[in-house]
């Protein structure tokens, strides 16, 4: 299998961006979740938004990736509206930041058709995080499952304790809990296992190249083509 993973801006891209939406929901849907701040429509109208996709080679069907939004005016990210109610002093810890200063990579999900071939949670946390590195950004933030903590945290996020329950909240439903992360140190990742800063590293000194990945269900090629092409450098 091959495919190819690119990131673009939403609003150069829109036929691209309704694939990633509907497979998005999909996704949503198929865990029984039908309402969640991160299914919402009103980040396609925000040029700071950019996607990271997977598409298939063949007939470039997105088959996963994930959104990076960077905050700015009019714009929040989608986890401050998704725990203003249960934690209202996020509002006081975002206001350290200036517009473009922090964002959020979040509406990360992949096809059941390409998790056997090793294209999970934790490499799309990686290439995200490679990806981020590229924006002159103090803090990428990030709202996650149980499932999904100590993955993130290999690719050096921290969960922000004075935040919530100790960092964690009940969301996007009662019963259902989500942990708030950051990295504080974009550049040098310093809180991240050496494996997966290799990885980012790489990924950043190399934005164009291919790659062999394996995994259950056999070798899959991907042709990185993840140079962001921005006015925010």
């Amino acid at each position: 299998m091959e495919v190819r993973v690119r990131v673009i801006k939403v609003t150069d891209d829109v036929e691209a961006t309704e694939k990633y939406i509907a497979g998005h929901l999909k996704v949503l849907e198929s865990y029984g979740v039908t309402k969640v701040t991160s299914a919402d429509r009103s980040w396609i109208a925000n040029p700071n938004t950019y996607l990271i996709l997977f598409e298939s080679m063949d007939d470039f069907r997105v088959l996963g990736g994930g959104r990076i939004q960077l905050r700015s005016k009019g714009f929040p990210l989608p986890l401050e509206d998704a725990i203003a109610e249960i934690d209202p002093s996020i509002a006081t810890y975002m206001e350290q930041f200036e517009d473009l200063e922090v964002a959020e990579y979040c509406g990360l999900w992949n096809s059941k058709e390409v998790a056997g071939y090793g294209i999970g949670s934790i490499y799309l946390m990686k290439v995200g995080v490679a990806i981020a590195g590229q924006f002159k950004m103090k803090k990428l933030m990030a709202l996650c499952s149980p499932a999904t903590v100590k993955l993130t945290m290999k690719v050096g996020m921290e969960v922000i304790e004075s935040l919530g329950n100790k960092g964690t909240f009940f969301y996007p439903k009662e019963g259902l809990i989500a942990t708030i992360l950051q990295i504080n140190d974009l550049i040098n990742i310093p809180t991240a296992v050496d494996s997966e800063r290799e990885f980012i590293f790489n990924l950043r000194n190399n934005v164009v190249k291919n790659t062999l990945e394996k995994g259950p269900k056999g070798e899959m090629m991907i042709n990185f083509e993840v140079n962001v092409k921005s006015g925010n450098k």
